[in-house]
């Protein structure tokens, strides 16, 4: 990937992130691609524009994006690079008038994501993360501030972070299984993995399903860069090269400290559940 390559994701995201906003600013409808799968045309406009802008910023480089027909990126898993994009992570939120939703370009390099970038519209804020390099806070005036996962070392004394749109009964057994001090919700999965690199959360967790790989790559990508760990919920690398794209075993997300400690509880629960 060629040098400034972060900086580039950064603008890109910021223009798909204006234009998210002029459809926010309006009654806009709401379609559906299938059953509790909205979409409108905010995400269908930054994907386009994302599409458009990483093509040509990086030719030959294959983009997995939520809004592009499968056919757009067929074979991608045979590439050494890949970019994984979500136009706007967080419909719901978008749809409620719920700030909590962000563009979200990650870029997967061998079998790990290294450069992350997501952009919050509605809160004129965006993160960015380049492993290896560390990650940042940019504002919209531009002013940049580095930013760290925490230095939390027990569960008893962490914060984690979890779903706000997709609460059930079996979510919650497993989160007051790994005790913490406490639990709190975000909306947007992309949020969620900034609020690990910045060091609000100590941990975001999602023991079943956690979304698809746009949903991940990004996040995973700054709170790498942050310092942290991101793992499925058995402790495996997330495979992006996997013939499905669906998370479907779960994510831990942590500052590294207390990773294994929360593996290990989720698989104790998982022996008496």
């Amino acid at each position: 990937m060629k040098d400034g390559a972060i900086d580039v994701l950064v603008r890109i995201a910021a223009e798909a992130a204006k234009l998210v906003a002029e459809v926010y600013a309006t009654p806009f409808v709401v379609d559906f691609k299938g059953p509790s799968d909205p979409v409108t045309e905010a995400d269908r406009r930054a994907n386009d524009h994302i599409v458009e802008r990483l093509t040509r910023e990086f030719p030959g480089v294959p983009i997995v994006a939520e809004e592009s027909e499968p056919e757009a990126f067929a074979n991608f898993a045979a590439s050494s690079e890949i970019f994984f994009v979500d136009p706007v992570d967080g419909t719901n939120e978008f749809i409620e008038r719920n700030p909590e939703f962000v563009v979200m370009i990650g870029l997967l390099s061998g079998e790990a994501p290294t450069l992350g970038v997501m952009h919050a519209p509605a809160l004129g804020v965006a993160w960015a993360g380049a492993v290896g390099r560390g990650a940042e806070r940019v504002l919209a005036d531009g002013t940049r501030s580095p930013i760290r996962v925490s230095d939390t070392p027990e569960l008893s004394s962490a914060r984690l972070v979890s779903s706000r749109s997709h609460r059930s009964a079996r979510l919650d057994r497993a989160l007051a299984a790994i005790g913490p001090r406490e639990v709190y919700t975000k909306g947007s999965a992309g949020l969620k993995g900034t609020e690990v690199a910045e060091g609000a959360a100590d941990a975001h967790v999602a023991p079943f399903y956690a979304g698809k790989r746009w949903d991940a790559c990004a996040a995973e990508a700054l709170i790498r860069a942050a310092g942290g760990h991101v793992t499925d919920a058995y402790g495996d690398p997330l495979d992006y090269r996997g013939a499905g794209l669906s998370n479907d075993r779960g994510l831990v997300a942590t500052n590294g400290r207390i990773h294994d400690a929360i593996l290990q509880k989720l698989a104790a629960h998982r022996g008496i559940a």
